[in-house]
């Protein structure tokens, strides 16, 4: 079993270096300076991603300000307050919301905040994410806390501190570590989304200026390129999703070594 095992994690590793290797080897001929802070220009002119990495990060900074604080804060009551039916409902609506496809998800937004506001705009991609994040966090959170050992609670409650005090102070510390792990898994998941962004934020050609407008994002730009009929196009969308990739590798890296530093 433990062969079997090992050679499991060799196949999902090798699939995993095999994808990011094809990726590079196709995008890094594309991949420039000037193409990481130009905007995009027409077929022959070159053009960059500048705008759509700038639109990601506006778009993901406005996910996680509103999904992440919500789920943690859902994972925390489900973990430590939560009970009875109430508390399984909302544990079944957020498995629910978790397996919902993400055009679903775009197609709601669209109808709840697109058509109000009669035109796309980043504060609606950004709700759109932010959506498909809260359940990953809450259901991340929830599980973690529960693997906090339940001395540290009862040390803690031995001592006098009150229920909201001991989870503040003693048990989130505890699995902040996890809880993180579980948050950047979200922001991986939803810096990968296209769908929900055609019927939200659409794209645009400029770098963003203020959340009200149109906004463009990587995933969108390497969907339109991808689908063009122009080689030199097909040659970014490849470069776009290397730094796609890079991006997401060099969160994960930084939010583990951080974690690890303060919480080991």
């Amino acid at each position: 079993m433990t062969t079997l095992t090992a050679l499991c994690t060799f196949l999902a590793v090798g699939i995993l270096i095999v994808i990011l290797s094809y990726i590079a080897l196709r995008g890094i001929s594309a991949l420039t300076f000037s193409f990481l802070f130009d905007t995009p220009r027409p077929v022959g002119e070159g053009g960059g991603i500048g705008n759509a990495i700038v639109g990601s990060a506006v778009l993901l900074a406005l996910s996680c300000v509103i999904g992440i604080p919500v789920g943690i804060a859902t994972g925390i009551y489900l973990s430590e307050f939560g009970g009875g039916m109430f508390a399984s409902a909302v544990r079944f609506l957020i498995d629910t919301l978790t397996g919902i496809p993400s055009i679903v998800t775009g197609v709601f937004v669209y109808a709840v905040v697109v058509l109000p506001m009669s035109h796309f705009s980043g504060f609606a991609g950004g709700i759109a994410l932010a959506l498909i994040t809260i359940p990953i966090v809450a259901r991340t959170t929830e599980e973690m806390i529960r693997l906090v050992p339940h001395s540290l609670r009862e040390g803690a409650l031995a001592l006098g501190a009150p229920q909201w005090r001991v989870t503040l102070g003693v048990i989130l510390p505890a699995a902040a570590s996890g809880i993180a792990t579980g948050a950047m898994l979200a922001v991986a998941r939803v810096s990968g989304e296209t769908a929900p962004l055609l019927f939200t934020a659409f794209g645009s050609r400029f770098f963003p200026r203020n959340l009200n407008e149109p906004i463009a994002s990587l995933t969108v730009q390497i969907y339109n390129y991808a689908i063009s009929p122009y080689d030199e196009w097909h040659a970014q969308a490849w470069a776009a999703t290397l730094v796609l990739m890079a991006l997401i590798l060099s969160i994960n890296i930084i939010v583990r070594f951080l974690t690890r530093k303060r919480f080991s």
